[in-house]
């Protein structure tokens, strides 16, 4: 007896930096999972990344890629087209979907942070910046002693980052325009004056504030000049409560509405696999 493969569930994996992120959408569910990224993408890749969820080719439809450097991967897998997707119109098109928008800026902030304009007719890359999740990690083995992304967020939730950091209040003694005094004027300012005998909580929650707020007021620029009144964030940072924190007090002192749906880490295999079908459907009209 043969399988109809119109009937299978669909697959789509994203390389990331760090994290390789598989999605399976059969119409009505989604399953997401990741594993560490390891080298560069490859058959004998994508088939481990799919046996980790306990899925073949064989099991799927298609399977979309995105993300990294996919010139090796051959143009199928079991007789399993593998489709290419660019990572801007994933990155896009996941972040809406998540979001539930039909236009916003969406910012995927992974090991470093890209920022893209999202549209119904598609995505352009906008904005971004090499601040990210790789950004505080790497400082925070720096200066906390520690790689933990958990670890890190349990650390920063404890602190405080005026320990280290300089507000408004403290420089201009009153506040500026949509900022309030308690707003950060100088990232680690106060160090720079004098020597400050800091805990690791609060250097962390120092980290974060910086990081967090780099990403979020670069995304939230970018959605005024885009004229667009929405702005998503995306990507494993936002698994940290603290950096979601963070997020959502920025988007408060400039009046602008921050989106990080829940799971963004999946948005970008997610967006890859609805450019597919979406594309597969405009076909057969």
């Amino acid at each position: 007896m043969t399988t109809d493969i119109a009937l299978l569930p669909a697959a789509a994996v994203d390389f990331g930096a760090s994290n390789t992120d598989v999605v399976i959408h059969d119409g009505t569910s989604v399953r997401h999972w990741r594993l560490p990224s390891e080298g560069q993408p490859s058959d004998a890749r994508v088939r481990a990344v799919l046996a980790h969820g306990q899925v073949t080719p064989a099991d799927v439809a298609w399977i979309a890629v995105t993300g990294g450097n996919r010139t090796a991967l051959s143009p199928s897998l079991d007789d399993r087209v593998i489709h290419h997707v660019p990572e801007v119109q994933a990155i896009g098109r996941g972040g809406l979907a998540l979001a539930g928008l039909e236009h916003a800026v969406v910012a995927s902030a992974g090991s470093g942070t890209a920022v893209v304009a999202a549209r119904p007719g598609g995505a352009r890359h906008v904005s971004g910046t090499g601040v990210g999740g790789g950004t505080l990690v790497g400082l925070a083995r720096l200066l906390v002693g520690t790689v933990d992304p958990r670890e890190i967020d349990a650390l920063a939730c404890a602190g405080t980052d005026t320990t280290l950091n300089l507000t408004i209040g403290e420089i201009l003694g009153q506040a500026i325009g949509s900022l309030p005094p308690e707003t950060t004027a100088v990232n680690f300012g106060r160090v720079g004056r004098h020597e400050v005998h800091a805990s690791r909580e609060d250097t962390a929650a120092a980290l974060v504030n910086m990081v967090g707020q780099v990403i979020a007021v670069i995304a939230i620029n970018a959605a005024r000049a885009e004229h667009l009144t929405d702005t998503v964030i995306v990507g494993h940072l936002t698994d940290l409560p603290s950096i979601r924190r963070t997020f959502e007090l920025v988007g408060q002192y400039y009046h602008a509405a921050i989106h990080s749906p829940h799971d963004g880490g999946q948005a970008t295999a997610l967006g890859a696999l609805l450019t597919v079908r979406e594309s597969a459907g405009e076909r057969r009209r």
